[in-house]
């Protein structure tokens, strides 16, 4: 599940459920991480073809700029794959412009 909020007016953050919670030695089980919009310093040494084809070594990269609790490349490693495809499919969401997005579902 996606919750997708706006703050400040610039910053959007989305809220991904997780299917499998991500267990840390000492610490409550993570359920739920947000993952908010990307600037473009936080994509340096990424390709955006990269992202966009959901490629693991640049989610790898990424995610650990931009989620909240940071998720470290071990944390990465042990998420189930539908998780990794939830959070990639909101790192590709943040990368569209508005007008494909608006394109894709124009308001009525």
């Amino acid at each position: 599940m996606t919750d997708i909020a706006t703050l400040a007016g610039t910053t959007s953050l989305a809220t991904v459920t997780l299917d499998v919670p991500i267990n840390r030695a000492g610490a409550e089980p993570i359920t739920t991480v947000q993952v908010r919009k990307p600037t473009a310093g936080e994509l340096r040494g990424l390709t955006l073809m990269a992202l966009s084809q959901l490629d693991y070594g640049a989610l790898e990269t990424l995610l650990p700029r931009i989620t909240l609790p940071v998720l470290h490349k071990a944390d990465i490693a042990r998420l189930d794959p539908a998780d990794l495809m939830q959070l990639g499919g909101e790192v590709m969401d943040f990368l569209l412009p508005k007008a494909a997005k608006e394109a894709v579902s124009p308001a009525t």
